[in-house]
């Protein structure tokens, strides 16, 4: 039997494209998502359709177990390379710029209006003006319970903010302990797990057990996307591993079809007790422990089946292929390019403005689909309307939504 050659250890910081790809359809996934949360009969959005269904939930299931904790992984992926070239203070500082002055400008200019909007839609007696409801949305408390969502209030909230919440709180503690990755135990410990993953097939797959149990045992937070909020703190840190050493990337590469396969499986293992279960994500019978288990499963093996079915794809190309679209790939490129960029500010933009749209559309006179259509189409109109006129014109607006100038 052949030795799996080994790529070169140390990870070149070179830009992959394909992680930009997913990152940008994540974030444009939200606005259908968030748009059908208002038709689903399960959920508490900031504000619901009279008529609902339980197929909305069911059928956005399959994103919900893949698409944030990939973004974490991603996140931590870019984390390493930026450590190495900005050091633990530059890289503190620049996620401070870059996470930590949208989320407070976001949270105290944008978040109340989603909130303001569920107190309307609530019915008769909720009328209170926008500004007269400003100062209730600010009424806050410290609950060190809730780390790192340490603010509470009856109407306050960090709302969809939550991912940005994390994923700041995950870089600075990560960015003190950098100056351990230079030891020697540290960097054999990392060889060791990077040549056994890579001469042991499958071994990649392990850790879907420990997603598994955090799943079963610890639960799972429906306002954090439906994951536990520290499951997502492995999920950043599996990048941030996987980046420092290009034997990861070939693994996953190799494994990507058999995970893909066991990830779906899993999935679809895990949905009748998520159907029949009174409350899934927090029950301690059988059936809803063990359907959570298969979903923190499902989850890693997609994670890693995702990334790294893209990267074949790309790697398996012909390099030189004939191709009567090539003349409009510049375009393409540039296109995804610009998504690339934006894909914060849009992130941080798409919810009030799906919450609006829909405070809207929910008075309209028409089937569900019409009305989801609806909100979709004008939510995205909107989004990228502000995005386009608004954010990225001057540097001010580029600062405060964490653009680079």
């Amino acid at each position: 039997m052949a030795t799996p050659r080994e790529p070169a250890r140390p990870a070149a910081p070179q830009r992959r494209p394909e992680l930009d790809t997913i990152r940008v359809l994540v974030v444009l996934g939200l606005v259908f998502f968030h748009a059908a949360l208002v038709f689903a009969a399960d959920d508490d959005f900031y504000v619901k359709n009279t008529e609902t269904t339980e197929v909305v939930l069911i059928a956005a299931g399959f994103a919900v177990v893949w698409a944030m904790p990939l973004l974490f992984l991603i996140s931590g992926l870019g984390a390493w390379h930026s450590l190495r070239r900005r050091g633990p203070g530059g890289f503190a500082k620049e996620r401070l710029l870059r996470l930590g002055v949208p989320l407070v400008f976001a949270t105290l200019v944008l978040n109340p209006l989603p909130q303001w909007l569920r107190l309307r839609s609530a019915g008769a007696g909720h009328h209170v003006s926008y500004l007269d409801f400003l100062p209730r949305f600010y009424e806050v408390r410290l609950e060190p319970a809730q780390f790192p969502f340490l603010l509470q209030g009856e109407h306050f909230e960090t709302g969809h903010l939550w991912f940005v919440v994390l994923l700041l709180t995950f870089s600075l503690l990560l960015a003190p302990l950098v100056r351990w990755l230079p030891h020697a135990p540290v960097r054999r410990i990392g060889d060791r797990l990077a040549h056994t993953v890579l001469h042991r097939p499958g071994t990649v797959l392990a850790p879907a057990l420990v997603f598994a149990a955090i799943c079963a045992f610890a639960r799972m937070e429906q306002e954090y996307a439906g994951w536990h909020r520290w499951s997502y703190l492995l999920f950043f840190l599996a990048g941030f591993t996987f980046a420092a050493d290009d034997r990861f990337r070939a693994v996953m590469r190799r494994e990507a079809r058999l995970a893909a396969v066991l990830g779906v499986a899993l999935f679809a293992a895990s949905g009748p007790g998520f159907a029949l279960a009174d409350e899934p994500m927090t029950d301690t019978t059988v059936l809803a422990t063990v359907s959570r288990a298969l979903f923190g499963a499902a989850g890693w093996c997609l994670v890693l089946a995702l990334p790294g079915l893209l990267d074949r794809r790309r790697l398996e190309r012909p390099p030189e292929s004939p191709d009567p679209a090539a003349a409009h790939r510049p375009h393409g490129r540039r296109l995804w390019r610009h998504l690339a960029v934006a894909a914060l500010p849009l992130y941080v933009l798409h919810q009030p403005v799906v919450v609006a749209v829909a405070y809207v559309v929910v008075g309209w006179s028409a089937p569900v689909p019409v009305k989801y259509a609806a909100l979709v189409t004008i939510s995205f109109a909107l989004t990228f309307a502000l995005y386009e006129l608004l954010v990225r014109r001057t540097r001010v607006t580029r600062f405060l939504f964490g653009m680079r100038s």
